[in-house]
């Protein structure tokens, strides 16, 4: 595993922001621990949405007559991907 440091300037509200949740009377022992945080959830937003999109294609697919459907080898599908 790699570790890559970051350098990051805030100021004003958001160096405030930041400050009220990090320390003693924060939810978070340093920045770092912070940062990590919303990183971790920014990611599990991203692959929520992205699963949550998967799911309304596969409930159009679903719904769709099955006389519209046309066979497809692993080929085809690459290759439509590609485009």
């Amino acid at each position: 595993m790699s570790t890559t440091t970051l350098t990051v300037r805030l100021s004003g509200a958001l160096s405030e922001f930041v400050a009220t949740n990090v320390g003693e009377d924060g939810s978070y022992e340093n920045i770092s621990e912070y940062i990590r945080d919303l990183i971790r959830r920014d990611k599990e937003r991203t692959q929520a949405l992205a699963f949550e999109r998967l799911k309304a294609e596969l409930a159009v697919a679903f719904a769709a007559p099955e006389d519209s459907y046309e066979p497809l080898s692993a080929e085809d599908v690459i290759n439509r991907q590609k485009r």
